[in-house]
């Protein structure tokens, strides 16, 4: 529930370009998602900040450097078998991500193979038993999407539902990794 909460905070943050929140919330989630110390939690946090820093602009984004500082943020939390890979899926999911914000015909279910072929490679675990942690987060990201398109209000109860739809991510996320 925590993991869910802290991304919540940290994509509101990232959608205001609240540069200062999103590291605080990174903070939390790379705390609470991967148990490292202090130092190496703001590091691996500091990494996640620039990589979303780089990949932010629409439509001059930087996805060499985002690609960059995850390799950096996968190397230190030392989870896939090659650090550079597992950064290439992630940045992959988020163009699919901003492509499906800006072109309709961008499917869901692109969204939900791409983030499916991250999850299974960085936890090692089957794409079937992985699915339902990429659906819940798809959900949270229609969710987040509406809530931009509303004018990224703090009190739009869209916020509830994004919420909602993380943690249960993360909940399915960690019953397919257990």
């Amino acid at each position: 529930m925590l993991v869910g909460n802290r991304e919540t905070d940290a994509w509101v943050a990232y959608y205001r370009r609240d540069w200062i929140r999103f590291l605080v919330a990174s903070v939390g989630l790379v705390a609470a998602g991967f148990g490292m110390g202090p130092l190496r939690t703001l590091q691996g946090a500091w990494y996640v900040l620039r990589a979303n820093q780089a990949w932010s602009p629409y439509p001059d984004n930087q996805p060499d450097v985002a690609r960059a500082y995850m390799r950096r943020f996968y190397t230190l939390i030392g989870i896939p078998p090659d650090a550079a890979e597992a950064a290439r899926r992630e940045v992959e999911w988020w163009r699919v991500h901003r492509e499906h914000q800006h072109d309709p015909t961008v499917s869901e279910g692109q969204l939900i193979d791409a983030l499916v072929s991250l999850y299974s490679y960085v936890y090692a675990v089957d794409k079937v038993d992985i699915r339902p942690a990429a659906l819940h987060r798809v959900e949270a990201m229609t969710l987040s999407d509406q809530w931009v398109a509303g004018g990224c209000r703090a009190d739009d109860p869209t916020l509830i539902k994004e919420r909602q739809a993380l943690v249960a991510s993360y909940s399915a996320l960690h019953q397919a990794v257990a």
